[in-house]
């Protein structure tokens, strides 16, 4: 069979993030609900959706819209037809009882259900449908959560059901995870149960909200959301419905009861209408006071509101291991949090799943752990693990463990995929260099290049990592949710707050010099971007030779909005790309003006579809839909360039005054429309002195090192203002612009 016509029923959240995530696929679909007019609003809240649930707005038009009365005949066209009606049991037998009348021979018929067993969902179904039946469930946002747990029952069709999981992985670009019916299924199972130790822990220890948050976010591999701001996220009201579910479900023998018990504290939350982020607030509330917004906190103790203090644990990187043997309150709660979720989770198999690493792949993948449990035990080191650990009675998982002590107990990582993922090649890579920002790997004739800082933020380090590992064909790739945020903001201001504007220019030159031998390297360089890569992180791509982009990043050179202009080689190569057009052989004015409006307005776009047109990704650039083929679509590309030479020097004829003087008139009319401020005016200046080429004119030829020492320049005429650095520290502290 092949999936070739789906039919989503129910137009809630869920339903139309499947339905948009089918149209990304290019895959027709049909949107059922109630009326027609529920399943048109979902249709227009998909195309106006932030963040876009579309790769491109006009894949909307794959989408088919419809009502359950009038249109419910579109299911006999359909290869697979998934069930997102409300979480009510008689509804959806009544939706599957007009399914299975209706459908062709042998449609898959799958429900989205994050918490009802598929024993249940499927009582009233024969054998003969069984076989067809199974849950698919999607996480939220569907284009951009990477899970999809598959949930099978004893009589099905386990061909067509491996299929499904291939198509979802190929075409929707999921990590498809085969599971079986039990509560909660992988990642909800593990997760909410962490979340709950994670809390119950922190009221236990007399913890802050923010002191927990702290602990139980970066420094451990996860959002920094933390636990109570992810209760905010997902609504206080939300997660009681949850843990009524698990209750239930579960047997009173199953530890998560333990932690699932009702807090006076959050009872009292829901019944006052503090239910989170869409109710008046939860464990933090935005409130006003003298006129000015402010970040409050709960106290977990007296229940009162005061102002959210940020807590410094002085741990920037992810580093399990020191966290938990830190001698005060953070180690001892990071330890109780880490030891009891590592222990839940081993419990676990194999009654949930063989594989005991689904687990872990499962919460990367639905909660972006950085590391799961398995792996944290793995860095925890197993006889460090169980000289501090010793309550795992029943547990068949620890009992084997600390019998055979097997330090190497992890294996391969990834078994629920057959692709060649990062994840498993960095298992058998030899790690032959790396550093406090990136890690370099031989494997096989190959180098990679993993950035390892906060949102994967660049320094002297990072450049360094970058031009030691060209000795070899080169792929810049990570696992992480960013490949690159840009450079370290935090890092330029330690020194610009000393006056060392010489250490600045010293980095800027040396980012400019790695910026240029990887684009004229003797090997091949390929970047893998996914998630943000924004400034530098930009400037690191475009000066690859090739790239393979996910289909979910957010890409542009934004520094005009912290008062800089790019300067590590990002206005030189958009105004090459720009240069080489149609328009621009006929007119030289054209491709600064354009590169004018697109780094002056910091416009960024949110998939390789949006990113063309702005020729911050070229039409030869692969765009990869499973971000686990990144790796595999790099090794393709460097083995059909066997051969590959450097490019030749790019030099560029620009106009100078002449469209120079077209720009600032440009930002005249921005400042005389109150668009732009004062410091406004100034940065745009220099982007477009910068863009003009300078002191130049259309008959003189510029080279690449003539725009980077103009980018140069400007860039620390700028740095060195006090509205920049106002503009750095502002964004710094609250990761919004500051417009001066």
């Amino acid at each position: 069979m092949k999936i070739k016509n789906v039919v989503v029923i129910g137009s809630g959240t869920m339903g139309s993030g499947i339905a948009a995530h089918l149209c990304n696929a290019n895959i027709p679909v049909t949107l059922l609900d109630l009326k027609t007019e529920i399943s048109e609003k979902a249709r227009d809240r998909i195309y106006k959706s932030k963040p876009p649930l579309l790769l491109d707005k006009s894949k909307i038009n794959n989408i088919n819209i419809g009502n359950i009365k009038d249109d419910f005949d579109t299911v006999k066209d359909a290869d697979w037809i998934v069930e997102a009606v409300v979480e009510r049991i008689d509804i959806k037998h009544d939706i599957y009882d007009k399914i299975f009348k209706n459908r062709k021979k042998g449609a898959i018929v799958s429900s989205n259900t994050s918490s009802i067993p598929i024993k249940v969902l499927s009582q009233k179904l024969t054998e003969e449908e069984k076989k067809d039946f199974c849950i698919t469930h999607f996480f939220n946002p569907v284009r951009y959560m990477g899970l999809l747990e598959i949930v099978k029952n004893e009589n099905n069709d386990l061909e067509k059901i491996n299929y499904l999981k291939k198509f979802c992985e190929t075409e929707l670009g999921k990590g498809a995870i085969i599971c079986n019916d039990t509560p909660g299924f992988l990642g909800n199972r593990v997760g909410v149960y962490a979340m709950q130790i994670a809390m119950t822990e922190a009221f236990k220890m007399k913890l802050s909200v923010e002191e927990a948050d702290s602990i139980f976010g970066r420094p451990m591999g996860i959002p920094k959301t933390g636990v109570f701001g992810l209760y905010d996220l997902i609504g206080i009201d939300l997660m009681a419905d949850v843990l009524k579910s698990f209750i239930k479900e579960l047997p009173e023998s199953d530890k998560f009861h333990l932690v699932a018990k009702e807090i006076p504290l959050v009872k009292k939350l829901i019944e006052t209408g503090y239910t989170g982020r869409k109710g008046k607030g939860g464990f933090y509330r935005i409130n006003k006071t003298d006129g000015k917004k402010v970040m409050e906190a709960l106290n977990l103790e007296t229940g009162e509101y005061f102002p959210s203090k940020k807590i410094n644990i002085n741990s920037e990187k992810i580093d399990i291991k020191n966290l938990i043997n830190r001698n005060d309150k953070y180690g001892e709660y990071a330890w109780s949090v880490i030891s009891k979720i590592i222990s839940y989770a081993s419990s676990l198999v194999p009654g949930i799943t063989k594989e005991f690493n689904d687990i872990d792949e499962a919460m990367r993948l639905g909660f972006n752990w950085t590391k799961g449990p398995f792996e944290m035990l793995e860095e925890i080191g197993v006889s460090n693990f169980f000289s501090k650990f010793d309550d795992f009675k029943d547990n068949k998982f620890l009992e084997n463990l600390e019998k055979n002590k097997n330090e190497k107990f992890y294996g391969e990582r990834q078994k629920y995929t057959d692709i060649e993922t990062l994840g498993k090649v960095k298992k058998n890579a030899i790690k032959i260099d790396g550093n406090d920002s990136a890690e370099i790997y031989r494997f096989k004739d190959y180098n990679i290049v993993e950035f390892t800082t906060k949102a994967n933020a660049l320094d002297y380090n990072s450049m360094d990592a970058l031009k030691k590992a060209t000795d070899k064909p080169l792929i810049i790739i990570n696992e992480s949710m960013q490949f690159s945020a840009g450079v370290n903001l935090s890092y330029t201001m330690d020194f610009a707050s000393k006056g060392d504007f010489k250490s600045i220019e010293k980095f800027i030159r040396y980012f400019q010099e790695t910026c240029k031998h990887l684009k004229y390297s003797d090997h091949p360089v390929i970047s893998a971007p996914s998630g943000l890569t924004l400034g530098g992180g930009f400037e690191v791509m475009v000066h690859s030779n090739f790239v393979a982009s996910h289909t979910n990043i957010v890409i542009g050179l934004v520094e005009t909005i912290v008062g800089l202009i790019p300067a590590g080689g990002g206005c030189k190569e958009m105004l090459s790309r720009w240069i080489n057009t149609k328009e621009a052989k006929q007119d030289p004015e054209y491709a600064p003006l354009k590169v004018f409006d697109i780094i002056g307005y910091g416009k960024t776009a949110t998939s390789p579809v949006e990113a063309e047109p702005m020729k911050y990704l070229r039409p030869e650039d692969k765009k990869v839909m499973n971000r686990n083929s990144l790796l595999e679509v790099s090794k393709k590309i460097l083995d059909s360039n066997k051969d590959f030479k450097a490019p030749s020097e790019t030099k560029f004829k620009l106009p100078g005054k002449a469209v120079k003087d077209k720009m600032i008139k440009i930002l005249e009319k921005l400042y005389n429309d109150k668009m732009i401020l004062d410091h406004g005016m100034i940065v745009g200046k220099e982007l477009a002195n910068v863009l003009s080429g300078g002191d130049t004119n259309i008959n003189k030829t510029l080279s690449e090192e003539n725009l980077f020492k103009l980018e140069l320049d400007s860039f620390m005429s700028l740095m060195e203002t006090k509205e920049t650095q106002n503009r750095i520290k502002h964004t710094l502290a609250t990761g919004k612009p500051l417009i001066n």
